[in-house]
């Protein structure tokens, strides 16, 4: 097993190391195009460090485009890009939303920390440079796919009659695009509103559902900014298991843990919480956990909302 212990290369830290190593590998032709890189779990057997600086290791390689993410295999070598592809000699054109769209693939595949914009220009095929006329940054990119991302809902039309059933509506709307987008939740917060059109319709459909209630300014948006960070919140577990996942560590289910869980009840510290275990076969589902507090926070609203109609 290697160390990580320094080497006299001053306070360069120790995943930088482990990935100048294994970027050696494959400088060297050790590991070829397409090859399998050691995973999270073997870079920590092998280099000796914790799992967090493994996963730091591969987000650097990933960042670099030297490696990529493929589903049911793992993290592999990236294949030698070819030139920027040609139309009748011309390279091939590009817009906003191609570049949002190729941007949103490697997110989805691989997370935020994967993105980068020579990234995106390799996957186009054309020269890094030409994806600034279009999205200006990366800063920039980033929130134009999370407008994308809110932009997939599908409102319906007409809306359903109240407050309440147009709230449920937007919360599973947004629940489902976190599902598919889970790296979402980092790119967006509200302290930060972002003045974006697709965005905008999410907040305006919120606002909609409190008219004629007597509600004043305030208060509809801060409903509407609470809506939102509950989805959010519980969402950022979507995006935890997706790291977790890329980084090759086991999202292991709740009865997985259960008899540790059991030997910590067992010991007479926590009686409440091992009388509710005699009397319940929990089993953790992260979509009722959706619903209930959705719920919960629906009930809050309507206590508030109620006595001022």
């Amino acid at each position: 097993m290697r160390t990580s212990t320094p080497d006299g290369m001053g306070s360069t830290p120790p995943y930088l190391r482990i990935a100048a190593e294994i970027q050696e590998r494959i400088t060297s032709g050790e590991l070829r195009a397409g090859d399998r890189v050691p995973s999270a779990r073997q870079i920590t057997k092998e280099w000796g460090v914790a799992i967090a600086t493994a996963t730091k290791v591969l987000a650097v390689l990933r960042h670099e485009g030297t490696v990529r993410v493929v589903p049911g295999v793992g993290t592999v070598v990236d294949t030698p890009q070819a030139a920027p592809q040609q139309q009748h000699g011309r390279e091939t054109e590009l817009t906003a939303a191609t570049v949002v769209r190729a941007g949103m693939a490697i997110a989805d595949a691989e997370g935020l920390a994967a993105l980068s914009m020579r990234r995106v220009a390799t996957e186009l095929g054309v020269p890094t440079m030409s994806l600034y006329r279009h999205v200006g940054s990366k800063d920039r990119l980033v929130l134009l796919m999370a407008d994308a991302a809110f932009g997939e809902a599908e409102f319906p039309d007409p809306p359903p009659t109240g407050w309440r059933a147009r709230l449920e509506v937007l919360a599973r709307l947004q629940w489902a695009m976190y599902h598919r987008h889970p790296w979402v939740v980092t790119a967006m917060w509200v302290s930060r509103p972002e003045p974006e059109p697709k965005l905008l319709a999410h907040t305006e459909w919120a606002a909609r559902s409190f008219d004629d209630l007597g509600l004043d300014p305030d208060a509809v948006i801060y409903a509407h900014v609470s809506l939102y960070s509950y989805v959010r919140g519980v969402a950022v577990n979507l995006e935890l298991e997706a790291v977790a996942r890329r980084a090759g560590a086991p999202v292991e289910p709740w009865d997985i843990r259960e008899p540790e869980f059991e030997r910590l009840l067992a010991g007479g510290q926590f009686p409440t919480l091992a009388n509710l275990n005699e009397r319940n076969d929990f089993q953790f589902d992260i979509d009722k956990l959706f619903e209930f507090g959705l719920q919960r926070l629906l009930d809050g609203f309507a206590a508030f909302v109620e006595p001022r109609r």
